[in-house]
């Protein structure tokens, strides 16, 4: 499982990186149930509790307390909470990290050998959904289908197509991917066609299907490429869609579900049957949620380019208010970089992601941003292909666009807010004399 090697490797470091002792302001050292426990439960268990996608819960002392010291090497060098976001740009709503008292607090308490302290310190339990992270799902949509991963080798992009049977429109304001075998998942897009939608028309529905099995050569060229919307995209850590009260995405009447997955082998066979849980807006939203790409199909990475950048600029055809952003790239990907660029050269970071392949974030912005038709996006993407990144899978190699993980991608989603009566054919009609190439919401 890519968290658990994530996390294992983390916990690892608590031989090597373990600090030195802290100054003690107080001769009373830190306690689980007093000072550690509700910062677990605000910043950690909703990954490391039974069920999530952590491999260790750390909900109770007995489950804690074995991995202390591990815990505060790893707070210490801040590899947890997973969160690669530059401070030095922007302030986002689902920034799990830690204060520096925090750390200090968690460091102390290992150090005084993670005593208890007294059970009726402990603060509330969090009311979590049992096998949710979103609210209660108003509906669950199960793939009909398990797919079948072999150990080992490649798997080709996995399509299933599964009719919602949606008689009326509807406004889903949380969702959330479940994958049946999450160590298989390297990512997952859930497409939203909409009943006039020819894409993919001739597809099987509710089994799964790859690009290569069509029968139609136009389908199979256009089995990436789309216009539709997204429902949601997931990679391991990244947080399920729960959008603010006015706000939520749309799903036209007699709409399919197209579930896009990109599995990756581990050395063992399993079986993944994905589901997804959907939260429905109470009232009709004033906001509709859509999702677009800055994307750049066009890369080429020499071998052994340590820092290879790859740059993609478009401008608004209208105003949209930006709500988060979340890149995505290979495991070659080193920096992703979002801005604006004003009119007068100058540049305006938005985010800047020092990029973890097994920790595919979103961020969420603090305060939402109001951008003008015409306002200029530029994404900026670094990659390592040299043997320093010990992840590449073949310096020697001049890497290209691709769906496994030894190609590359370079794309930079971030969903945005429009009026609840447009949607994106609409939004992307211009009204003014705004020139260039827009965010679009094509190919991955």
């Amino acid at each position: 499982m890519v968290y658990r090697a994530a996390f294992l490797a983390a916990i690892g470091l608590g031989l090597c990186f373990y600090g030195p002792a802290l100054q003690k302001t107080s001769n009373a050292p830190p306690t689980f149930y007093r000072d550690v426990l509700p910062i677990l439960q605000s910043h950690c268990q909703a990954c490391h509790r039974p069920g999530e996608i952590a491999p260790l819960p750390f909900v109770t002392y007995e489950q804690t307390h074995p991995w202390a010291r591990q815990i505060a090497a790893a707070v210490q060098v801040k590899l947890m909470p997973p969160w690669f976001a530059d401070p030095r740009y922007g302030k986002f709503a689902n920034d799990p990290s830690l204060t520096p008292q925090q750390i200090a607090t968690i460091s102390a308490w290992a150090e005084a050998g993670a005593p208890a302290g007294d059970s009726h310190d402990a603060p509330a339990p969090p009311k979590w959904t049992e096998g949710w992270n979103i609210a209660q799902p108003d509906l669950v949509i199960n793939v009909p289908k398990p797919v079948l991963l072999p150990a080992r080798g490649e798997v080709e992009y996995t399509y299933e197509i599964v009719p919602t049977h949606f008689a009326a429109d509807r406004w889903v304001q949380m969702s959330e991917l479940r994958p049946g075998s999450p160590a298989h998942v390297h990512h997952a897009v859930v497409y939203i066609r909409p009943p006039d939608s020819q894409w993919l028309r001739h597809a099987p529905l509710g089994e799964p299907f790859t690009a290569s099995t069509l029968t139609d050569p136009q389908e199979r060229r256009e089995a990436h490429e789309t216009t539709s919307d997204l429902l949601l995209v997931y990679a391991p850590g990244s947080s399920p869609d729960q959008w603010a009260d006015g706000m939520a995405k749309f799903v036209p009447a007699g709409s399919d579900f197209v579930f896009q997955m990109h599995y990756t082998t581990n050395g063992k066979a399993e079986q993944d049957q994905t589901s997804i849980g959907l939260v429905f807006a109470k009232t009709p939203p004033k906001q509709r949620v859509i999702t677009l790409q800055l994307n750049n199909h066009a890369l080429l990475i020499p071998p052994g380019a340590d820092d290879f950048r790859v740059e993609v600029q478009g401008t608004m055809p209208n105003d949209a208010t930006l709500l988060s952003l979340f890149p995505h790239m290979h495991l070659r990907g080193k920096r992703f970089e979002y801005d604006i660029v004003h009119d007068d050269g100058t540049v305006e970071t938005l985010l800047l992601v020092n990029y973890h392949f097994h920790w595919q974030l979103s961020y969420r912005l603090a305060e939402p941003r109001l951008l003008k038709a015409g306002t200029r996006l530029r994404a900026i993407a670094w990659y390592d292909n040299s043997r320093n990144n010990p992840h590449n899978p073949d310096p020697e190699k001049t890497v290209t666009w691709g769906d496994q993980t030894s190609d590359e991608m370079m794309v930079g989603f971030f969903d945005v807010a429009v009026p609840a009566g447009v949607d994106k054919w609409h939004y992307f009609i211009r009204h003014g004399d705004t020139q260039g190439a827009s965010p679009q919401s094509a190919r991955h």
